[in-house]
């Protein structure tokens, strides 16, 4: 039988322990808002790597636009 990476050596039976204990702790109505927001977690760091990747892709031909340095303009003193 093959151990799931995540969870390591631990059997079926400490993972029932363990979400109980869970639930215990946090009760019923927090652990749906717990999930909600992990899965927004999950979410937000998908489209960071999704943007990430998506600069790595562009071609490095393409040039960034110029920015030319401000020249000083003095208005004539009356």
């Amino acid at each position: 039988m093959h151990n799931i990476l995540l969870f390591g050596s631990f059997g079926w039976g400490e993972i029932v322990i363990i979400a109980l204990v869970i639930l215990l702790l946090f009760g019923g109505k927090k652990i749906p808002e717990l999930m909600k927001g992990l899965g927004k977690g999950v979410k937000s760091f998908k489209e960071g790597v999704s943007e990430v990747e998506k600069e790595v892709e562009k071609p490095i031909d393409e040039k960034p636009e110029e920015v030319l340095p401000s020249q000083d303009k003095k208005e004539p003193e009356e």
